[in-house]
């Protein structure tokens, strides 16, 4: 499958084009920016053809699918034009920054019968599955609870995630991981019962968050995420008679051997997981998807009502 890059987006660099070059199923076609040095930088970079201008790589009709790794903000335009220009899309987490919006783009590509799949990477990794087995086979009773944080050090000032016109701010560029560990984990749909996203002088956005879900069978999520704090990223899930621990949950490297640990009144248990490497394994979903032409959209759906909820409940006045 022939892909091109819509823009040079350090994560775009730093992990997609890396993956996509070493996939056996993908061929980098091309990248585009509407700087030409930059786009002639990265191109070189990783063996393919420059672009200047997002048209023209639309416009390229050997171009299958392309990749989005634009400002949250930019998502929508662009993936519409793209899905109008006949090509499928992957585009990076939040899809957009309103959930009518999505489920019209969505709507769009199955009409289309084009594949429009957002790039939440960790839901792709083998040891959310082993967790979800342990918690179906009872292995800490009933659940009761998920606890989820993901929060990352203070980013350079001129980071475009501090922009509220690019979609900037943690709920969208981090919240979005604890919201989809409980799309994954719990019984849906989820409600949001509580929020609050913090700002603080001198920013723009919104630099940290927390909210409160219940599931209809009761059960509780308890979410936290913020961009001037220390890395977290983990999950717990506690249930009647134990708990299971998740660290380094949602961006860990290729190498990294997970661990999964589940608390009884046994004792601690370590299970040790062999490495996975959860870009790869996007790509394969967005290729196979692509080859059989089915793509859920439940999982990008609920997080979208779930984010725009948030921020509804935050704003409420009290």
């Amino acid at each position: 499958m022939r892909v091109g890059v819509m823009g040079c987006a350090e994560i775009a660099r730093r992990r997609m084009l890396p993956a996509m070059r070493a996939h056996p199923l993908i061929e980098v076609a091309a990248v585009a920016s509407r700087d030409a040095a930059k786009a002639a930088e990265t191109a070189g970079l990783f063996g393919c053809r420059p672009v200047v201008g997002y048209d023209a790589l639309l416009a390229d009709d050997t171009v299958q699918a392309v990749y989005v790794p634009l400002p949250a903000a930019l998502h929508a335009p662009w993936v519409e034009a793209a899905l109008e220009a006949g090509k499928h899309v992957l585009a990076e987490k939040p899809l957009t920054t309103d959930p009518a919006r999505t489920r019209e783009l969505l709507d769009r590509a199955r009409a289309r019968s084009l594949v429009l799949m957002e790039n939440v990477m960790f839901v792709h990794h083998g040891r959310h599955e082993v967790v979800r087995r342990l918690v179906a086979d009872g292995a800490i009773g009933e659940l009761r609870s998920l606890h989820a944080t993901f929060t990352i050090p203070r980013l350079p000032e001129d980071d475009i995630r501090h922009q509220p016109e690019l979609g900037g701010g943690s709920l969208f560029d981090v919240g979005v991981y604890p919201v989809r560990a409980a799309v994954h984990l719990l019984p849906g749909p989820l409600e949001v019962r509580g929020a609050v996203l913090e700002r603080r002088p001198g920013r723009r956005v919104d630099i940290a968050g927390a909210a409160l879900l219940r599931s209809p069978d009761g059960t509780v999520a308890h979410l936290t995420f913020g961009m001037e704090d220390a890395y977290r990223s983990r999950y717990e899930l506690s249930g009647s008679t134990g708990r299971i621990l998740v660290d380094r949950a949602f961006t860990p490297p290729a190498d990294h051997a997970p661990q999964i640990v589940v608390e009884t009144r046994d004792g601690l248990r370590t299970r040790t997981l062999p490495p996975e490497d959860q870009v790869a394994n996007t790509l394969d979903a967005f290729v196979t998807a692509v080859r059989t032409g089915h793509l859920s959209p439940a999982g990008c759906l609920a997080q979208a009502d779930l984010l725009a909820a948030i921020r509804r409940a935050a704003d409420r006045p009290g």
